[in-house]
């Protein structure tokens, strides 16, 4: 049970007072022995217990009441998981909202999504609780906003939906800067969420920072979660995974491949109508689902001869979540694809020159050159897509370059040299190598997004074929990719704010390890960062959600999408915008698509050491998260008052009764 006003709760003490009151009675009386009295009372023992019993009920009766006013004062509330009987009012609230793709997922009976239903709950439970201070921060800006009151989450549209994946270290660690740069007193975190695993990124370091950094805090901090980790078996989701414009005897074809989701992984068969829309212009083709994922391969749309770029939609019919049954994308002249390898060891750069130089299809240009470090003064970055990093890390200017290639959409991959330097790149850097030569098996890596997912076919890479000989430790924040029996990383991803910088532990060469023989998952893996890197080059491009490129949303376009999404937020909402010659399509994250709730027990870990507490809810719910329950503790408090009314009355007898019996005792007690 908690309370609104814990202090009053200090005044329980006073249910005693009906027992004080009757000893003080008790001693302000002095016993005298007179003989006549004593054959009253011996007469009157036949009802004396009944009597006693009637006393303790009506002392009980006046206790009760007494408890029942103070805790009917005390404003209890049906809800023991906000944790406020200790604390009263804070004085710093701050909501945390997961506006992730999958919490559009609806309830089976209706009633809203998951954020919706989220939003109102914890106005409704916020209003009863109360704060000084109300701090709103959403996961698509990460930004601590000011909000009047608690009724204002659910009508403001920084909390309507967003296509874009949650960052939930990000959110809390933005939440620990306002409270150290604010200084408050109590703060109160509230999360909703759907505890999704790719949204919660339990294996990130920075979750122990984090716990470190809120331990530190001088005042108190506690942590509420309003769960909805339910999952929607059945429910489908579309993506597109390759799309080319590409000449056909009559003019021009569109190929378009795309892949089809059913979450739980179930076996259910059934048929799907898939429609696709080309700037307006639809058509309709009906798949049939076998299993738990159905993959279309270049399924050919035609076109107008003279027409080289555009945009369109796939979609299938509404389901759970609404936000997963429509892909948006653009096409148009494919940019060529140009590696550069930077390499101190010739028998590394081989294998990577030629996994970057072999077209994964006719008609795509591909190109792969070894240089020396010393010669990237020369490079023309503007045509570059990939570089592969095969050398010391790069310093001073070369590392600037390197950088401002990244920042502008590129990708690079660095591999460990022969003899690892303390230099850093993107905040990390090579230890010392290390392996006896013997093969160790690549044990975990992520086949649901990045260098390593799945195909369009939903098959896996055979990464767990490849065998590490050497490889070399790494130093740093990093996103692990893949990992060696052991837990030493193979492939890691930092963090960047655009274009992407990986860092393999191991080499192409024999000496340490099979990637050049077995050489499936070094070709993907290259022709996919090289892929990624080509798209910042083209003028379409496929872009994730989330935070915006370089360009200024602002100065966008919306040809297709939400009418109702901020213009300040485009790049967090799924449609085709203009940016000046380009076109830009916006969708969800892959990592979105069929994602599962990460572990109790794994959730309960990363708030170790903190003051936590959790509630789960279902989406469309109508019910409350905290009720004050004072009614009910007032109406017991009149019923025990009636209660000792009723027994405080005097017996009913007849006047004979009552000269008769005691006559009767005393006659026998003479005899």
């Amino acid at each position: 049970m908690s309370f609104l006003q814990p202090m009053l709760l200090a005044a329980l003490p006073l249910v005693a007072l009906p027992i004080i009151i009757h000893l003080i009675n008790q001693r302000r009386y002095q016993t005298v022995r007179w003989a006549a009295m004593m054959f009253l009372l011996a007469a009157n023992r036949m009802s004396r217990g009944y009597a006693r019993l009637r006393q303790w009920l009506i002392m009980a009766a006046r206790m009760a009441a007494i408890a029942g006013l103070i805790f009917a004062a005390s404003r209890p509330l049906a809800g023991g998981w906000l944790g406020l009987a200790a604390g009263g009012r804070p004085d710093t609230t701050i909501v945390l909202i997961d506006r992730s793709p999958s919490m559009e997922q609806e309830g089976a009976g209706g009633g809203g999504s998951k954020r919706a239903t989220g939003l109102r709950r914890l106005a409704e439970a916020l209003t009863t609780v109360g704060s000084a201070k109300w701090v709103l921060i959403e996961s698509g800006t990460n930004q601590p906003r000011a909000v009047d009151s608690p009724a204002a989450l659910s009508s403001a549209p920084e909390t309507g939906p967003s296509s874009a994946a949650s960052d939930l270290p990000a959110l809390l660690q933005a939440a620990h800067d306002h409270i150290a740069a604010n200084k408050g007193g109590r703060t109160e975190i509230w999360i909703c969420s759907d505890v999704r695993a790719n949204d919660w990124s339990a294996d990130d370091a920075r979750w122990k920072a984090l716990r470190d950094a809120f331990r530190a805090f001088p005042q108190s901090v506690r942590f509420h979660l309003l769960a909805y980790p339910q999952t929607a078996p059945g429910n489908l989701s579309v993506r597109v995974t390759d799309v080319r414009r590409r000449q056909s005897a009559d003019g021009a074809e569109l190929l378009v491949s795309l892949a089809i989701v059913r979450e739980g992984n179930g076996d259910g068969r059934g048929s799907v109508p898939v429609q696709f829309e080309i700037e307006g212009a639809r058509s309709e083709l009906t798949v049939e689902m076998a299993g738990p994922r159905y993959a279309l391969k270049d399924h050919r749309i035609p076109l107008e001869k003279g027409r080289e770029r555009g945009w369109g939609r796939v979609s299938i019919p509404a389901d759970a979540n609404p936000a997963d049954n429509d892909f948006y994308f653009a096409f148009g002249t494919p940019a060529p694809r140009r590696a550069l390898v930077v390499a101190d060891d010739p028998e590394a750069a081989r294998p990577l020159q030629l996994a970057a130089e072999i077209a994964p299809e006719p008609g795509l240009k591909c190109a792969a050159e070894v240089i020396a470090p010393g010669q990237l003064s020369t490079v023309e970055w503007d045509s570059v897509s990939l570089l592969l990093w095969q050398a010391p890390l790069p310093e001073g200017d070369a590392a600037e370059r390197v950088r401002a290639f990244v920042g502008r959409g590129g990708q690079v991959i660095f591999l460990p040299p022969r003899t690892p330097s303390k230099t850093e790149a993107f905040g990390t850097r090579w230890t010392s190598w290390r392996g006896d030569g013997n093969e160790v098996a690549v044990e975990n890596w992520r086949g649901d997004q990045d260098l390593l997912a799945q195909t369009q076919s939903g098959s896996a890479l055979p990464v767990g074929k490849v065998k590490v000989r050497r490889s070399c430790g790494l130093e740093g924040t990093s996103t692990p990719l893949a990992t060696l029996r052991g837990g030493a990383p193979l492939l890691v991803r930092v963090t960047t704010d655009r274009g992407g910088a990986y860092f393999c532990a191991t080499t192409p060469a024999f000496a340490d390890s099979s990637l050049a023989t077995d050489g499936v998952v070094l070709y993907v893996l290259v022709q996919r960062a090289l892929a990624a890197g080509a798209s910042a080059l083209e003028s379409t491009r496929q872009l994730a959600a989330g935070a915006p490129p370089p360009d200024d949303p602002l100065g966008w376009k919306r040809l297709a999408g939400s009418a109702e999404a901020l213009s300040t937020e485009y790049s967090f909402h799924r449609g085709v915008y203009a940016s000046g010659d380009r076109l830009l399509a916006v969708n969800r994250p892959e990592a979105e698509d069929n994602a599962v709730a990460l572990a109790n027990d794994r959730l309960a870990e990363l708030f170790r050491g903190l003051d936590f507490s959790r509630v789960n809810d279902r989406a469309g719910s109508a019910g409350s998260l905290i009720e004050e329950v004072w009614r009910m503790f007032l109406t017991a408090m009149i019923a025990a008052l009636i209660a000792e009314a009723v027994l405080c009355l005097p017996r009913k007898r007849a006047v004979a009764d009552e000269a008769a019996v005691p006559m009767s005792r005393l006659e026998g007690a003479a005899a």
